[in-house]
């Protein structure tokens, strides 16, 4: 269990938040969170139990992270969403980023308010098959700040899990705020019963952003959580219009980038995504790359990523109709 320190992770002598003897054993002294462990309520959590039998109609949950902000993941979080619903299978994105929400303007739904039934919150849609759920939804004008400390931040973030009704899902993608901090770790707590089957991790060619994305790939391996892949986004600068190339993908002046820092931790790496200005106008316009041809050079290079993970996952269409059949 994790503890209500900074860092998220107990001493191997720390007796752990929900125990007896928390905050009143040695190894708590001089721990700043010491009253927090030693007055609160004791036992497992009763909203666990609500989120279980939630999320148990949701075939599979991948989580969106970065180790900066403005490395373009809340891009690839809708565009991923975008391509599997295209796909056929039923998708919900979820928005955790609390203090930053920038989902709702990329795919296109600003100004939507969330409706409240007796199933418990509605999604908000963008087609049948791809659900939407943020605090941006909740916000009285887009400019409004959410200035929340972290349990407030906590309790929304379990209210998404156990509230909404995504109905039956094939896919729940969890767009993530930077770096790891109350909200991953809440995140993976609250989801620890029903599995989290891994996370994709996007990151820039800069030596700046690898240092932190480092850090992101340490996080999932402690608290347990598969890293899917790594995607190196904005990977040079390409103009297919003009045949005119800047500066092609990977001669970006680093050592070796990402590739090189997956093969180093042993994490899989699932490509490099040039920087496109029609992926960065699809993502300002909220709607999907895929549609026409306006993202030459960035869709193909997207939709190979998503399709190699579904072969390499065997998240195929014959698996998941089975599961679907297998249901009650």
């Amino acid at each position: 269990m994790n503890c209500s320190k900074p860092c998220g992770f107990p001493p191997t002598d720390c007796p752990g938040p929900q125990s007896e003897s928390a905050g009143k054993s040695d190894s708590c002294q001089g721990c700043p969170n010491q009253e927090a462990c030693a007055t609160a309520p004791k036992g497992p959590d009763p909203d666990l139990v609500a989120i279980a039998e939630r999320m148990a109609t949701v075939k599979h949950k991948i989580l969106i992270l970065s180790g900066k902000g403005g490395v373009g993941k809340s891009t690839f979080s809708a565009q991923l969403s975008f391509a599997l619903a295209s796909l056929d299978f039923q998708v919900g994105l979820l928005d955790i980023d609390i203090c930053g929400p920038s989902i709702p303007k990329m795919l296109g739904l600003e100004g939507q308010d969330i409706h409240q039934s007796n199933l418990g919150w509605s999604p908000i849609y963008v087609e049948s098959n791809l659900g939407v759920m943020s605090v941006g939804f909740m916000l009285p004008n887009p400019d409004e700040a959410v200035i929340w400390r972290g349990p407030r931040k906590n309790g929304l973030i379990k209210q998404f899990l156990k509230d909404v009704h995504w109905g039956e899902l094939d896919f729940l993608v969890v767009d993530a705020p930077p770096g790891t901090s109350d909200e991953h770790i809440s995140i993976v707590q609250f989801l620890q019963a029903t599995g989290i089957d891994g996370a994709i991790i996007v990151t820039t060619p800069q030596q700046v952003s690898l240092i932190d994305v480092r850090k992101e790939v340490s996080f999932c391996k402690k608290v347990g959580v598969e890293v899917l892949g790594v995607v190196e986004n904005m990977s040079g600068l390409s103009q297919p219009l003009t045949d005119f190339k800047f500066m092609k993908a990977g001669e970006h002046g680093d050592a070796g980038g990402a590739a090189e820092m997956c093969q180093e931790m042993g994490v899989p790496f699932l490509g490099k995504v040039p920087l496109d200005p029609q992926l960065c106008k699809a993502a300002e316009e909220g709607r999907s790359c895929f549609e026409g041809q306006s993202c030459r050079v960035s869709a193909p290079v997207l939709r190979g990523m998503i399709e190699k993970l579904l072969k390499v996952k065997e998240w195929n269409q014959d698996e998941l109709q089975h599961a679907e059949n297998g249901r009650v």
